[in-house]
This record gives C-alpha cells, structure tokens and sequence, in this order.
C-alpha cells in the first residue's frame, strides 16, 4: 500500500482528501503545518506528498525547497493561488505538478495515481541503468552517445547535460532558471536565453520535426518537459 503525506492546515478540506485516498486503497496522513510536515515527509515513510502553499510555520515553498535537498518523491503542490508566479516558482523549487483549489476529488486522486506510477518507472529504471530508451531515442551517460533511430547524433557538453537531465525525469515541467542552475551552475555568467537557444539547438539534432517536438515540449509561460 503506497503512503501519502497530506499537509494541510484547513482540517475539513485534509479530512476530505484523506477519504477519497483512503477509499482509493491509499494509506494517508495528516500533517498541519509546514514544520512538522517537512520533518514528516524525510522520515522515509511516504511515497508521495501533498502539499498546500498557505501553511503555519514554514509556507510550502519552504517545505518544497527542504524536501527536495534530500529527496526526490514525488511532490503535488496544492494553491489557492492562480498566480503564474507562485505556480512557477513552486516548480522551480522542485514541484511536480501542481492543482489549483478548488478541484474536484477524484482529480487529486487521478494526479495522485499518475505520479506514482511515473515515479516507479523512473526508480525501476535508475535500478536497472542510467542509459535512457524511448521512441528511438537512446543516450548513454557512461559513453555520452546519443543515438535517434540509430544513428548517432553529436552534441556538445551542454547539450548533452541539458537533454539527458530532461530526459531523466519524464513529464516533470522545468523552468529556464532551475534548468540553468543545475546545467550551468547557480554562480556561472550567462542569462536565461542560453537554456532556450540550447533547447533550439537540441530539438534541430534529434528532433524529426523541431516545430513539433517528439521529446522535448514547451509549457508555455513555465520552461520545458522531456515527453513521457
């Protein structure tokens, strides 16, 4: 039985969501605010966590940043807010996906599912091996090839780190400054257009189409998404 931790400090709205997983065959539990939440979520305990923005104690921008230093669950965030910018920088912070209050149940419980299941290909494939197969697409860490239908194709460093780092996390949405943080490095000189001409570049080489991508996707007004 998967583990689910709700954190949540609106009680009838936590009690609501934890029925509808509960009766979904989902083991659920409840923390109410961010503090203890944060602390609850790196126990080891949980498959995934739900997490509301407006929280006691620490936001769940806060809970977001310290559970992603030390663990790569699954993270649904929850907001009130239909901001872009609260919904990117959720994202940014590492951010799954995201569902906007209010939402009907069996949503969050649809969303639940898929991450779940996409979170357990992904860890089945780290087990097995770091090289990544989908739809002709093959790359190698250890030799650093990349291979569409076979052929191979030549990317610089960049390019490589850029897709391979995608194409690791298969339908989590990136924005352009998480995707430079963690390719070029927080301190490295440079703007955010260097991600997208990079993308340009990468969708012209392996791409049979650029302007209709197979692999890499643009979510507009967030960043970019590997294609699962």
């Amino acid at each position: 039985m998967k583990s689910i931790l709700l954190i949540e400090d609106d009680v009838p709205i936590s009690e609501l969501q934890q029925d509808y997983l509960e009766i979904s065959g989902f083991k659920v539990d409840i923390a109410a605010d961010g503090e203890s939440g944060l602390s609850l979520s790196l126990s080891g305990n949980y498959d995934l966590v739900i997490l509301d923005l407006m929280l006691p104690k620490k936001n769940g921008f806060e809970v977001c940043k310290g559970i992603r230093e030390k663990s790569d669950i699954p993270i649904l965030m929850v907001t009130s807010r239909r901001e872009d910018i609260d919904i990117i920088r959720g994202l940014g912070l590492g951010a799954d996906d995201y569902i906007t209050k209010p939402f009907k149940p069996a949503e969050l419980v649809a969303r639940v599912k898929a991450h779940l299941a996409r979170y357990d290909r992904l860890i089945g494939n780290k087990t097995a091996k770091n090289d990544v197969q989908i739809r002709g697409l093959f790359i190698d860490p250890e030799t650093r090839k990349v291979l569409v239908n076979e052929v191979e194709v030549i990317l610089t460093t960049k390019e490589f780190d850029l897709l391979y780092f995608l194409a690791r996390h298969p339908g989590r949405v990136f924005t352009k400054e998480h995707l430079f943080e963690r390719i070029w490095g927080i301190d490295a000189k440079g703007d955010l257009q260097t991600v997208t001409v990079h993308i340009r570049k990468i969708r012209e080489k392996i791409e049979k189409n650029s302007t209709d991508p197979a692999y890499i996707e643009t979510v507009w007004g967030t960043g970019y998404r590997f294609k699962d």
